[in-house]
């Protein structure tokens, strides 16, 4: 989710495993990374949520924020533990960077291409592989300064042609500005593999309107707000408006509730 303004959201992640597929697939853990700031306030379990207390204390006290990236797991790789859940955070250049990965990437650990060096995963997963993968390509701009939005998408664009060719690789990332969202294939409930791996919503609220929760989302509860803009990003449409499917390898930037870039593969 990236917004306009700071919002709350009031996630049901029971509910958001249940429409991608069935809770029981999805119960190895989940995570809600929620930015404040430049910093984050990063919650992981590697449990169910459905009977989870710290989900229910995100419903009962939300965290206003301006861009948030939830995920929630169900194991392919690495055990069912903390250090394998996600969004994977990591510092580079004094910011707080978020990752979550829908997809395999087998073999990556091996791959000359995915070189790590700075950036070391703690746990076992192929997805936190990959995160410390790009970061260690991101970290020479970030050396420099804050580098711009053309700068990183050039080399997100770069590390996702090439993760692509490794298996489904859809992700969100982000540096506390922006969202970067890659849309690739994504398994279906019957286990078939195809495309879209991801879509996007974009609502608003126009000045002097009287603010309106719009159509309810299966499993997200945004707090809304006169001259509100928010974008959203999920595997699969939470409700019944025009989402739209990102094309395979598609890349999107979101910022302030916008989309300010999208990018054929």
């Amino acid at each position: 989710m990236s917004s306009r303004f700071p919002t709350t959201i009031r996630l049901s992640l029971t509910e958001l495993a249940r429409h991608g597929g069935d809770t029981g697939p999805h119960g190895d853990g989940w995570g809600v990374g929620f930015y404040q700031g430049g910093d984050a306030l990063l919650m992981r379990e590697p449990e169910a949520a459905h009977d989870s207390r710290w989900v229910q204390f995100l419903q009962e006290r939300p965290v206003p924020t301006q861009a948030a990236i939830a995920h929630i797991r169900r194991a392919t790789q690495g055990e069912k533990l903390l250090r394998n859940t996600q969004p994977f955070a990591r510092e580079l250049g004094g910011r707080l960077h978020l990752f979550a990965h829908n997809g395999m990437s087998p073999g990556i650990e091996a791959d000359p291409r995915f070189p790590t060096q700075r950036f070391r995963r703690v746990g076992e997963t192929d997805s936190e592989h990959a995160f410390c993968a790009l970061l260690d390509r991101l970290a020479p701009l970030w050396d420099l300064g804050e580098p711009s939005h053309a700068e990183q998408l050039r080399v997100v664009r770069a590390f996702a042609a090439e993760l692509r060719t490794l298996g489904p690789a859809n992700f969100l990332y982000s540096d506390g500005d922006v969202i970067i969202a890659h849309g690739h294939q994504r398994r279906s409930d019957t286990g078939e593999l195809g495309t879209p791996g991801l879509h996007l919503l974009c609502r608003s609220c126009s000045a002097g309107a009287e603010p309106h929760a719009a159509e309810a989302l299966a499993g997200v509860s945004i707090d809304p707000q006169a001259q509100q803009e928010v974008a959203l990003l999920a595997s699969v449409p939470l409700s019944a408006e025009p989402w739209q499917a990102l094309a395979e390898g598609e890349l999107v930037v979101l910022r302030g509730g916008r989309v300010v870039q999208r990018l054929a593969p």
